[in-house]
């Protein structure tokens, strides 16, 4: 499952980690990202997201019917 969230489109940051001797080696920083079911009440079928926690938050606020309303204006497939 690739680290992208459907609905904010955040993505894995990219940097180095600094040990205590300064020694820099390559790391990223992935965002909480969870697979969830939602419940289309207009189509009557469940639907399964990958979203990060501020993505759920945006959902919990904006209502599901709405944000996949514009995650299809988009283009992305729901």
């Amino acid at each position: 499952m690739s680290a992208i969230c459907q609905v904010t489109g955040r993505k894995p940051g990219f940097g180095n980690q600094v040990s205590h001797s300064h020694k820099r080696t390559k790391r990223r920083w992935d965002p909480n990202v969870q697979r969830r079911h939602y419940w289309l009440p207009s189509e009557g079928r469940r639907i399964t997201l990958t979203v990060s926690s501020k993505g759920i938050k945006t959902i919990d606020r904006k209502g599901i019917e709405a944000v996949v309303a514009r995650l299809r204006r988009a283009g992305v497939r729901v």
